[in-house]
């Protein structure tokens, strides 16, 4: 008796940690198969964009497709009128996926369709005000303005059913099950690009081009709407409470209120460089930052795989796991924006050229300031990402709201004087106050210290800055004229800058890391 009573907290504890072990198993196996899906989403997008997009400035001209660029980001900001429902939906669903109630959760998606409703005649007034002001923020001739104000109008009808069509998948994304998309939406961008061209084909020009994004939009939810009734059982709309309203309606305000913030950060620069210079040059600047949006792309979409099973984590109060999570997040971020941005560095100058022609190069110190911006950016996201998990956003938005502020301020004030590198340089310097306070409020949330989160990150942030100063000067004196030598060298700089970063920037113990984590992988990629 006394031998079975001592091996029963024994017993106790090995089950307890088989039973952490099984469930981080399955955590890594859907972050996996998220960031297949999602990657493989991506890669059809980027392919998508490589091919349509020197047919649409063939198509268009140089200053018309700036005005389409424009016109993208000028819709964009329509997303801070619409109270951001859908997002709040896929963080609400996150934090109660272990939940039993599955009503909690229907009537969220009733909470979710009521605030959008809510903010439909907002997002008419916003989007009217909008479509009437774009010929003056484009700076087309007055002849055009009816073009694109009908262009204009079609994106925002668009933006409007796009509320409706993403709901089915924030549910999805919510039950960390994106991957049961897979192959979806890979197929929809190779639709969205036929369309496209199509349109360019047929002489329809802007018009074309946006009712192209329209039938996608519509195409989108349909499908969504399909996957989500197949793979979540309890799916489906129940009216909420009044207080389950006001509750959603309060945690949606401030994902409203960061939207605002966000579109102001991340929409203005191409806005604010054709009021200021021209629509021919946001079309340079546009196609010399397309590479660097593959770092953003990559490193949010693999984020993205990981965050649902991190709000549940968060949401069982499982801090130290969390921020055990968060650190391996840091860690892969930082190789990825090191391998693949010094890779850009080097290699951008001579993907312009043979993609569309030198004279749509900005030049190196552009291209240094937008990846340069694109890692600063990703850091900034991925905090941002974990401060809406733990449903507190009240200080992301405030400090966000200041930091918007800022850099609208400083990259107005610098393009007047440097033009595309004044505006860089202004973002990059507006955006320094969420480089530094997010941290902190994370490290505030999951009991970390700050000065050991400093410390570690010195020498990463040493080699990376290294790293890219070397490909920005070595890229002035490169230039390869064909399409294999580049593929070829670009992925030897990717796979000897990623064994140097491995080496020299991260420590034993985050490299013991990455490597379990990459067996793991393995082990579910096999099976």
């Amino acid at each position: 008796m006394l031998e079975s009573r001592s091996s029963m907290p024994e017993k106790s504890v090995k089950a307890r940690n088989q039973s952490g072990l099984r469930s981080t198993e399955r955590l890594t196996q859907k972050a996996y198969l998220n960031a297949i899906a999602a990657l493989l989403d991506y890669a059809s997008d980027l392919g998508v964009s490589f091919i349509v997009t020197p047919l649409l400035i063939a198509g268009l001209g140089n200053t018309f497709f700036g005005v389409w660029q424009i016109l993208d980001r000028l819709v964009d900001y329509l997303s801070a009128a619409d109270g951001r429902p859908t997002q709040a939906l896929k963080w609400v669903i996150a934090n109660n996926q272990a939940a039993d109630d599955h009503a909690v959760n229907r009537r969220a998606i009733g909470s979710a369709v009521g605030v959008w409703l809510l903010f439909l005649p907002m997002l008419a007034v916003v989007g009217a005000i909008i479509v009437w002001l774009s010929p003056s923020i484009t700076k087309v001739s007055p002849e055009a303005y009816p073009l694109v104000r009908y262009t204009c109008a079609l994106l925002a009808v668009n933006f409007l059913l796009a509320g409706l069509a993403t709901l089915a998948e924030s549910v999805l994304r919510g039950m960390n099950q994106g991957y049961r998309r897979m192959g979806l939406m890979a197929s929809l961008h190779v639709v969205g690009g036929v369309l496209m061209v199509g349109a360019i084909y047929l002489g329809l020009g802007l018009v074309g081009v946006a009712a192209s994004q329209l039938v996608v939009t519509i195409l989108t939810g349909f499908m969504f709407w399909m996957v989500v009734k197949k793979y979540i059982s309890w799916f489906g709309i129940e009216r909420p409470t009044i207080a389950e309203i006001r509750r959603f309606l309060k945690f949606s305000g401030w994902f409203f209120g960061w939207t605002l913030v966000n579109r102001i950060l991340l929409a203005s620069d191409v806005v604010i460089l054709g009021f200021i210079t021209s629509a021919s040059t946001v079309t340079v600047f546009s196609v010399t930052g397309f590479p660097a949006q593959i770092i953003v792309g990559v490193v949010a979409l693999s984020v993205g795989a990981i965050t649902p099973g991190l709000g549940g984590i968060i949401g069982q109060k499982q801090y130290a796991k969390a921020a055990f999570v968060r650190n391996e997040m840091m860690i892969y971020s930082w190789l990825l924006v090191t391998s693949i941005g010094s890779t850009i560095l080097l290699w951008n100058r001579s993907f312009i050229y043979l993609w569309v022609g030198k004279e749509q190069y900005a030049g190196s110190y552009v291209n240094l300031s937008i990846v340069l911006i694109a890692a600063q950016l990703i850091f900034i996201r991925n905090d941002a990402f974990i401060i809406d998990l733990t449903l507190n956003l009240s200080r992301k938005v405030i400090l966000g709201a200041i930091a918007a502020v800022s850099s609208v301020g400083l990259a107005v004030f610098l393009t007047s004087f440097l033009g595309m590198l004044g505006l860089c340089l202004g973002l990059l310097g507006g955006r320094l106050i969420l480089t530094v306070s997010y941290p902190l409020i994370i490290n505030s949330f999951l009991g970390m210290s700050a000065r050991t989160q400093l410390m570690s990150l010195l020498r990463p942030v040493i080699i990376m800055g290294l790293l890219f100063a070397i490909s920005s000067y070595l890229s002035q004196y490169i230039l390869v004229h064909n399409w294999i030598e580049w593929a070829i060298y670009a992925g030897a700089t990717f796979g000897m800058v990623s064994g140097i970063g491995l080496v020299t920037g991260l420590s034993g113990v985050q490299r013991r890391q990455i490597f379990a984590r990459l067996k793991m992988i393995r082990f579910f990629a096999g099976a």
